[in-house]
């Protein structure tokens, strides 16, 4: 603890200095005052814990210091030294808070019973401020929990107090990218929280074992929204935002919608099942344009199951792709858990293996078995890596059926593409996918499309993205990550090449049309 001596006698001032271990008893001296005037600077300025102070100095007297001191917010306590024992002055001294007024010459012990209890007053009066600021962060800690989902009494709240004034709130969640990672989450919000120059820009809890962020102000939305955009939409591979996946609702006005927005970014951290590779955040404008009303029930897996199977044996891959994609769509569309989904899944792979496996019993088809089945798509985190695995499997059944032709390999290629444009798409992958050596597949992908393979990706891929570029509902960063460019910049550069302008002005000229 800090301690201050006040007396215009330097002898004075001397003597206290060495009368006490002051260190052992738990306190430094921060400075020395030589006139009323002078203390009452100083320790306006350092704000010691205790001091000493002579009742009679040039300036100001010591009474008047306590008084100004006071007035002016200073906490600390007052120990008065004085030569008189003028009850008079020590019942004045009572008046302005003193609690100790002791007579020179200075008895050791009284001095040093004077400053402990001074020094445990304070210790006391801390550890009581500290047990109401917990109790406090508590008590808002639960508050915001029951406006996060919606319970809480909006009649009896301050919001000034519980520092919920604001114009307008979003909700976001976020967690580690790597579903198996179990270490600790980085800390996103402290991040935010320097990224707005302002505590008070955002609230952060823990809740149902989440990390939760209510964003407070339009300043507050649009820095998350830049951190979105430029740098966790597509984080730099291996940056520590690279290891966050995050969900965010809807902006709302009022406190009691808050519940709205959290609600929104609650279920699209159940719908990350959804989500497309390497993406590391979803949006409200994510969600289903018609929130989902179907049960996996409703989509038939063994109508799936049927149809899969007889493009297997007929060799038809456009088909094949095309039943994987409206499969797709129809779970999308569904509101079952996602665990019932696998099993779904398995479910279909499981009847086509056991109708293929019929139909050529004495063919060795490379199906894995069923308890294999089960146990991969578990482990899948992705419904695009299913499907992956899906595509896989019955192009090996395909190709141990029969031998396709080239024709017929290369539309299932095309096909593949136009289907799957938005992934990681190599040639290497495709000509392992579809049985191929990758140096000649490149050959015989030149040929037949009349251009190389990377070309062909980034045609397709302009092509899709002029037709985003005239839905207003997305932006260019996300129209960028949704025809499989994570780094919107390069999107630019490719779009300019391809079509001699920038995504922004071919949307703009083709608006004004």
């Amino acid at each position: 603890m800090k301690l201050f001596i006040a007396d215009d006698e330097i002898d004075v001032r001397e003597g206290i200095r060495y009368l006490l271990d002051w260190e052992k008893l738990g306190f430094f001296i921060c400075g020395e005052g030589k006139n009323g005037q002078n203390t009452l600077e100083q320790i306006l300025k350092s704000h010691p814990d205790v001091v000493l102070l002579d009742i009679r100095m040039p300036k100001l007297s010591g009474l008047e210091v306590v008084k100004q001191a006071k007035e002016r917010g200073f906490r600390g306590r007052f120990i008065i030294l004085s030569g008189y024992s003028d009850f008079s002055y020590a019942q004045e001294a009572i008046r302005f808070g003193v609690t100790c007024y002791l007579t020179k010459p200075i008895d050791e012990d009284e001095l040093e019973k004077a400053v402990l209890e001074a020094r445990d007053s304070i210790q006391k009066e801390q550890e009581t401020r500290k047990k109401l600021v917990q109790y406090r962060d508590r008590a808002r800690e639960s508050i915001l929990q029951d406006v996060l989902c919606g319970k809480a009494n909006y009649d009896l709240l301050d919001y000034h107090d519980i520092m919920l004034e604001s114009s307008v709130y979003q909700a976001v969640i976020y967690t580690n990218y790597n579903q198996e990672s179990f270490q600790t989450t980085w800390d996103f919000a402290g991040i935010l929280r320097l990224a707005n120059r302002n505590h008070n820009s955002l609230d952060y809890i823990r809740m149902d074992n989440r990390n939760v962020i209510i964003l407070k102000g339009e300043f507050a939305l649009n820095r998350f929204q830049e951190l979105v955009e430029h740098h966790i939409s597509q984080p730099q591979k291996g940056s520590p935002l690279d290891s966050l996946f995050l969900t965010y609702g809807r902006p709302v006005y009022s406190v009691d919608q808050i519940h709205t927005s959290y609600e929104d970014a609650e279920l699209l951290m159940k719908r990350r099942f959804f989500c497309r590779f390497n993406q590391h955040v979803l949006g409200c404008g994510d969600l289903p344009k018609e929130a989902p009303v179907l049960s996996q029930s409703t989509v038939p897996e063994d109508i799936y199951s049927q149809r899969i199977s007889n493009y297997i044996k007929s060799g038809n891959r456009h088909m094949l792709l095309e039943t994987l994609d409206e499969l797709k769509d129809a779970l999308y569309h569904t509101d079952t858990e996602i665990s019932l989904l696998k099993h779904f899944l398995a479910d279909i792979m499981i009847q086509v293996k056991s109708i293929i496996t019929h139909t050529y019993g004495s063919m060795d088809i490379p199906f894995p078995n069923n308890a294999a089945i089960i146990s991969t798509l578990e482990e899948k985190c992705y419904l695009y890596e299913i499907l992956q695995f899906f595509t896989i499997q019955f192009e090996m059944a395909m190709n141990a059926i029969g031998s396709p032709t080239k024709e017929s390999v290369m539309d299932g290629i095309l096909q593949y593409i136009r289907h799957n444009y938005q992934e990681n798409l190599k040639l290497g992958t495709l000509a392992e996918l579809f049985g191929y050596n990758s140096s000649y597949l490149g050959k015989v992908f030149s040929k037949a499309a009349g251009r190389n393979f990377n070309v062909y990706i980034d045609e397709v891929r302009i092509e899709n993205s002029k037709k985003l570029l005239l839905d207003h509902d997305y932006k260019v960063y996300e129209i960028s990550q949704l025809v499989g460019y994570t780094n919107v910049d390069y999107f630019h550069k490719k779009f300019k090449k391809y079509v001699g302008m920038s995504p922004a002005e071919y949307r703009k000229s083709h608006t004004q049309e």
